[in-house]
């Protein structure tokens, strides 16, 4: 029996399958709220204590660098050992992965269903392909064929540089720039980069603030949730949050395109992360596609290649057990 894991700065979701069984299968699944718990052993034990079956192998896959089966959560204060796995919760092996890693490994066991396309285009058959994913962060990385399989890799791209390419974003730049010592794509493009997109957009005076919203958004523990629900209201959404929304898909957009231009990503591009799929109207509307394109000389290029929403929240967590299951 495999435990999986999807650890991340906001949410912890794992799951038990029999390796006999596929990576598709889980017999039983759970959600914890990361910061109610000191670590992912913790969290591990808890779940563990109430299966009726033992587990004998672990795989976690976690938002941050991991080298040597070690890793330090980029938004979330654990640090995480698979030896030290193994050892607390008495495992014959454990592995720890990039979230990235993993969702690239999930990608040969998504269905038609689990993708919404945003541009078809022209796949070439073993390309590489990249993979781009807003949560609490943002996660990024890449595929490349062996001659036999797909291969994943992480990166930790959402730290480079925000790059601006509009006079708006130029601002947004120099405005944040007074607030961080270090303005990386992940600042304004994740979870915890909507709210400074938000308070870009108040201060500039883009819009009055709703004294009703301010006071919510002053009581909210996590402010993203509201922001983008009151971007996407159908009848009267917030002008601030909107324009906030906007931003974050046009940005989410070009980074994508960075990202496919450096992994030549003629396999295709995936949007992944638990953001997408609430916005998926709003990629769909073509600001996405037009900032993913738009690279001078080499959008043709960009045009020709496929872009899709992983829909399936469960990505993560597949991939963590095809590697397990291919481990053992």
């Amino acid at each position: 029996m495999l435990l999986v894991g999807d650890v991340g700065g906001t949410k912890t979701d794992v799951a038990v399958l029999a390796s006999a069984s596929g990576p598709r299968t889980f017999f039983a699944r759970r959600r914890f709220h990361s910061a109610d718990y000191q670590s992912l052993a913790a969290i591990a034990r808890e779940f563990i204590a109430q299966l009726e079956t033992p587990v004998t192998h672990a795989c976690f896959d976690v938002a941050g660098p991991v080298v040597d089966g070690r890793a330090h959560l980029t938004n979330l204060p654990w640090e995480l050992s698979a030896q030290a796995l193994r050892h607390e919760l008495n495992l014959e092996e454990a592995w720890v992965i990039n979230d990235l890693a993993a969702i690239a490994h999930a990608i040969p066991l998504l269905q038609p269903d689990d993708l919404h396309t945003l541009n078809a285009g022209k796949p070439v058959e073993g390309g590489a392909m990249a993979i781009i994913a807003p949560g609490t962060g943002l996660g990024e990385a890449f595929l490349v064929w062996d001659g036999a399989a797909y291969r994943g890799y992480a990166s930790e791209g959402g730290h480079a540089d925000f790059a601006p390419s509009t006079a708006v974003q130029m601002d947004l730049l120099r405005y944040l720039q007074h607030r961080f010592d270090h303005v990386s794509y992940e600042i304004v493009c994740s979870g915890l980069g909507i709210p400074h997109l938000y308070e870009f957009f108040r201060d500039r005076a883009h819009a009055p603030e709703s004294p009703e919203l301010a006071a919510q958004l002053a009581a909210a523990e996590d402010r993203t949730p509201l922001i983008v629900e009151r971007a996407l209201h159908a009848g009267a959404p917030d002008s601030l949050c909107a324009a906030t929304l906007e931003a974050f898909v046009t940005i989410l957009g070009a980074e994508a395109g960075n990202l496919a231009l450096k992994a030549l990503a003629v396999g295709g591009v995936l949007v992944g992360g638990g953001i997408a799929p609430r916005i998926i109207e709003r990629l769909a509307a073509g600001g996405f596609v037009t900032a993913f394109r738009d690279k001078g000389r080499l959008a043709p290029l960009l045009e020709s290649l496929p872009i899709n929403v992983a829909l399936n929240p469960r990505a993560p967590l597949l991939g963590a057990a095809r590697v397990a299951a291919d481990m053992v």
